[in-house]
């Protein structure tokens, strides 16, 4: 799809975000593009690392609202949902280069990735809270668990936005890299990794990552408080406020 580009090369599937109008904004459609080549990565022997990036300046600014809520149904029917169960299930390593927004799973994401690339102007926000929403990916168990419960509680409850210094301070990020350099970096580091013995960097990620089944358990208790916040009131206003507010001025 246009909004999609997958490449391979030795060793190396890159996804690139290239909904530059939208700010990259996801669709349904995108996270089913992203969920097929997740399984082609970890289907093909020759594929050693994943890279996932954006374009135009920007990561993601999250869940396209609209086509969010015309999709809304249970989790378990949603692309959104799939993709984050899959993120957590995922075997091939993956990097992330962060330039610009990274908002809601633009944030949540990088809790599921191997290593983390930001530029100077990447900017962190996680509003679930500000929609009448609630965490997802298994944020609300991987996120005190990486930065501690003050900082968490900070980014979670208050939904508010982080620079890539502070990313990187907080071990959210491995190094801020210069815009310009942004992605040869991140496609240096998976080359590096895609050049290294499968077997050993696959248990060694198994190790690192420990027994998943506390998060799949936490994603599933999500999913249901996710869906429930959804129905609520103050979550359809809030949907509706956004909505105003994006709305173009005549």
């Amino acid at each position: 799809m246009n909004d999609i580009e997958i490449v391979k090369d030795t060793g190396v599937l890159t996804i690139t975000l290239r909904r530059t109008d939208k700010k990259n904004a996801l669709t349904g459609a995108m996270y089913e593009a992203m969920i097929m080549a997740f399984n082609d990565a970890d289907g093909d022997a020759g594929i050693g690392a994943i890279v996932l990036r954006g374009s135009g300046g920007v990561f993601t600014a999250g869940n396209d609202i609209g086509d969010f809520l015309a999709s809304a149904q249970t989790p378990s029917d949603m692309a959104a949902w799939r993709f984050v169960e899959r993120l957590a299930t995922l075997e091939t390593p993956l990097i992330a280069a962060i330039e610009g927004l990274a908002i809601g799973i633009g944030t949540t994401l990088i809790l599921h990735c191997d290593l983390v690339y930001a530029a100077p102007d990447a900017r962190f926000r996680m509003p679930f809270v500000d929609l009448g929403l609630v965490p997802e990916a298994g944020s609300s168990l991987l996120l005190p668990k990486r930065i501690g419960m003050a900082k968490a509680s900070e980014f979670l409850m208050l939904g508010e936005s982080f620079d890539a210094a502070e990313a990187h301070r907080l071990g959210l990020v491995n190094a801020i890299v210069p815009n310009a350099d942004l992605y040869a970096h991140a496609a240096s580091r998976a080359a590096a990794l895609a050049a290294k013995p499968r077997a050993a960097v696959a248990t060694t990620r198994r190790l690192l990552r420990g027994n998943r089944s506390g998060l799949a358990a936490r994603m599933r208790e999500e999913a249901q408080a996710f869906s429930q916040a959804l129905q609520s009131d103050e979550a359809r206003k809030a949907f509706m406020d956004f909505m105003m507010r994006a709305k173009p001025k005549s």
